[in-house]
């Protein structure tokens, strides 16, 4: 079993910054990948970036150049820092591991980006 803990959510105003956090119960080396999905009100949950174990990342259009997936084995954590926040990225945020096969998922953060 695993357990995907995330943290760094909160209320901040358009074009600012925050970064996520997620901590893993497992070698994070071993999930892969492990990536940030968002779930805003009426919408579907969608994939926002990916990481894979050999730190290959991947983005949704929407988000490329403004957010940045990282990760630190050590510490296995998981990091989205997000940049020139917009409105529309306004959402739940949920991370999710594969670990040999199985999706794993956080209970998820809130971010609300203000005008």
């Amino acid at each position: 079993q695993v357990q995907l803990v995330e943290s760094g959510g909160g209320l901040v105003q358009a074009g600012g910054s925050l970064r996520l956090s997620c901590a893993a119960s497992v070698s994070i080396f071993s999930l892969n990948p492990t990536g940030w999905y968002r779930q805003a009100p009426g919408k579907q949950r969608e994939l926002v970036a990916a990481i894979t174990s050999g730190g290959r990342p991947s983005y949704v259009d929407s988000v490329q150049g403004r957010f940045t997936i990282s990760k630190d084995n050590a510490k296995d954590t998981v990091y989205l820092e997000m940049n020139s926040l917009k409105r529309e990225d306004t959402a739940v945020y949920y991370c999710n591991g594969v670990w040999y096969g199985i999706h794993y998922w956080g209970q998820g953060t809130q971010v609300t980006v203000s005008s």
